[in-house]
């Protein structure tokens, strides 16, 4: 079956956050993490069929979503999971404030790689707890952990170490060996890991696997949260369905402690698309990770090619973290806006030099956006 990954979808006046943001501006969104395209038909379809029933009452997870989803894992990872482990959540971010919550007392630290998708510092801000940044380094045109930075920093206060993987920004896929690197230094310390892996059905690169923390051994498993949602694989975003796998009952219970009365269960239709989702959407995303790893190659070579860019191999997202170190401006992110295109400012991240472009759209809106930037650059004094 074919899907129209080039299908035009008008979403300027669709309340999107994403578009609405340069709303009768000329400027190109391409900057907060959800795509462009239509979801898979097959969610589309189950959505009318539960809206034309025309009850929407207080709802739970069916055994069937339970059930697609577990052998989706252990079909792709090899990973058993039980049913109790699984606490469905309204939204990813809502997870990691849980987590840091739920894992540490007012007197501990968080950690996290650096730069890093604004949320995680955030929920240590929010929570009242102090964090450490960590910074990731590019080795062998990846950007990965700099763990000797990692332990020099320490004060022995931290308890929770926030793991992004596939990485957000950079697109990294950690490796096996590179996870048993994340699990030893938490074992060393004793840190409880909360791992965002959104984006892991999102791979770009040929020949990489994901690698759930939690499948590392036992004892990553006990001492790790697992968060994973069908959002950015099929363009689920804003129905807010997500999962966090917590294989450690003491855990589990602390985590379900912490949202008692504050953080509802999850709608309806967020449940009905996630389950078509992950039941009968794999020929969509199939497709869509063609179109996305031609975007990806689009991208780089020409960013590549721009005076004072640079972008690494993506491995895995739809989300390009471009250095503009070399650029002769002093905000990239403000540079680009007035040359009309919208990223998201690298600031927020953690890293003011950089920017992060989403290349989850059509190609004819990537290219129109490509050549903004190529002419913006190319102007600059030499």
């Amino acid at each position: 079956m074919a899907f129209n990954f080039d299908q035009w979808v008008d979403r300027s006046h669709s309340d999107s956050v994403k578009w609405d943001k340069y709303r009768d501006r000329d400027i190109i969104p391409l900057w907060v993490a959800d795509s462009d395209f239509t979801s898979p038909p097959a969610v589309i379809e189950a959505l009318q069929r539960r809206v034309a029933h025309g009850v929407f009452g207080y709802t739970q997870p069916s055994p069937d979503l339970i059930e697609v989803f577990t052998r989706r894992m252990v079909e792709r990872y090899g990973w058993h999971i039980k049913p109790e482990w699984i606490i469905f959540l309204p939204g990813l971010v809502c997870g990691l404030n849980l987590c840091v919550r739920a894992c540490t007392e007012e007197h501990q630290s968080t950690l996290a790689p650096s730069p890093i998708y604004p949320p995680f510092r955030k929920a240590a801000k929010f929570a009242g707890r102090k964090h450490l940044s960590v910074p990731l380094t590019a080795v062998g045109q990846r950007w990965v952990l700099d763990f000797p930075a990692m332990r020099d920093r320490l004060s022995g206060n931290e308890k929770l170490l926030l793991l992004c993987n596939p990485q957000n920004p950079g697109g990294t896929v950690y490796r096996r060996d590179e996870l048993l690197q994340h699990h030893q230094f938490a074992r060393e310390h004793d840190l409880i890991v909360c791992s965002d892996e959104i984006h892991c059905e999102l791979l770009l690169e040929p020949g990489v696997r994901h690698t759930p923390f939690a499948t590392l051994n036992d004892d990553a498993a006990q001492r790790s949260v697992t968060l994973m949602s069908p959002s950015k694989t099929f363009n689920l975003a804003g129905l807010g369905a997500s999962l966090a796998i917590v294989p450690n009952e003491a855990l589990r219970q602390r985590l379900k402690r912490a949202r008692s009365g504050i953080v509802p269960e999850v709608n309806l239709l967020a449940l009905v698309a996630a389950q078509a989702a992950y039941q009968y959407g794999q020929p969509w995303l199939d497709e869509q990770l063609i179109y996305l790893r031609a975007n990806r190659d689009r991208l780089t070579k020409r960013i590549n090619a721009m005076p004072g860019l640079t972008v690494l191999p993506i491995e895995a997202t739809y989300l390009a973290w471009i250095d503009c170190s070399a650029l002769p401006v002093d905000n990239p992110h403000q540079f680009f806006e007035r040359a009309g295109v919208g990223l998201s400012a690298g600031l927020d991240f953690g890293d003011r030099r950089f920017v992060r472009l989403n290349f989850g759209c059509r190609w004819a809106l990537l290219d129109e956006a490509l050549d903004r930037m190529a002419r913006a650059c190319a102007a600059l004094p030499g």
